[in-house]
């Protein structure tokens, strides 16, 4: 089963919503144009590579008639009120990690990744795709009236300005995190702490934080955060469907049967191909990383790797106790990994 998977592998006020956006219209009669805010900087690999292929593909496939209006990160709202805007649909689409709404959808940090479950990429997939995970997190948004598709599974990996030698340097550490990870690396002994992705950059640059994770290689390369954080940690921190597209689901019953199937088809296609290209350019982006920034890549202590260890099966229990639907969940997680020989 394993090779031959491989192979198919606070929204604004009302006054600023009135000042500054302006209701979804149709710019002609056959066009149909859609605001779309993403959690991703213009900078970000993932905004150019999957939300404007996204925008392309979707143009041409309707012919011109579904138009998205595209937003990078903090253009219109911050990263946590993208959801609410879309629910609202006040915007008709947004890109958010999941990791922003764990308070809200009990599935969310499963669906990030929890640390030290999937060794590879096609198993989270298969998790997602073929045992259902995927439908169980889409009922959940379903509940807000926003349709949640997953944009691609990858690897998180975090970069460091300094190796680190021990368990005791590895506590001394500021890290820039999110969702369960952020959660993770602070039971593991750092200190962890949000910061949005506009902000990465100069955080590192100042010292503010001493390591982050912005997707694995390709995020840290298109980020610039190899200038300032050489230093590539692997094994990956947790795999998962870190990314993801809402939309409202307002908007998508409004359009025409046609461009419905077109945009739903078009994303879940997009799922599959940025999932296996984006493994690819990892390996490519690591040799250019390297090529051009002289990027090394460490693995933690072995003492590190224990207490990352423990933190991470806490995690795992702390999931499972979010909801019925989250324990139903990790219980399938758990067989999977089972099957693997991957659990005990």
């Amino acid at each position: 089963m394993k090779q031959s998977f491989k192979l198919s592998l606070s929204i604004a006020t009302a006054g600023f919503l009135a000042a500054s956006v302006v209701p979804a219209q149709a710019l002609a009669d056959d066009t149909i144009t859609w605001r779309v805010q993403s959690h991703w900087p213009s900078a970000s690999s993932s905004y150019e590579d999957s939300l404007v292929t996204l925008k392309e593909k979707l143009y041409e496939r309707t012919d011109g008639r579904l138009e998205l209006d595209l937003y990078e990160a903090g253009s219109l709202f911050g990263h946590d009120e993208i959801f609410s805007a879309v629910r609202r649909n006040v915007v008709q689409m947004g890109t958010i990690s999941p990791a922003y709404e764990m308070d809200r959808i009990s599935t969310a940090g499963i669906a990030f990744g929890l640390p030290g479950a999937f060794q590879e990429t096609w198993e989270a997939v298969y998790f997602f795709k073929q045992m259902g995970f995927e439908d169980m997190i889409r009922e959940e948004a379903a509940e807000y009236d926003v349709a949640y598709r997953t944009e691609k599974i990858y690897a998180t990996e975090m970069v460091l300005k300094e190796p680190v030698e021990s368990l005791e340097e590895f506590e001394g550490l500021n890290i820039r995190s999110s969702g369960t990870l952020q959660r993770f690396l602070t039971e593991s002994g750092a200190a962890a702490s949000m910061i949005p992705g506009e902000e990465l950059y100069s955080s590192l640059q100042t010292g503010v934080v001493d390591g982050a994770h912005w997707g694995a290689v390709q995020g840290a390369l298109s980020m610039a955060l190899y200038e300032v954080a050489p230093y590539h940690v692997r094994p990956p921190l947790n795999i998962g469907g870190i990314d993801a597209y809402v939309i409202s689901q307002e908007a998508l019953d409004d359009l025409p049967d046609d461009i419905r199937h077109t945009v739903e088809e078009t994303i879940e296609n997009q799922f599959w191909r940025r999932t296996n290209e984006y493994i690819y350019l990892e390996e490519v982006a690591l040799t250019r990383a390297k090529e051009e920034h002289g990027v090394e890549v460490i693995e933690l202590p072995e003492e590190v790797h224990e207490a990352m260890l423990a933190a991470g099966q806490k995690m795992w229990e702390e999931a499972a106790e979010e909801s019925d639907k989250a324990a139903e969940a990790v219980a399938m997680m758990e067989e999977l990994l089972r099957d693997l020989g991957h659990l005990e």
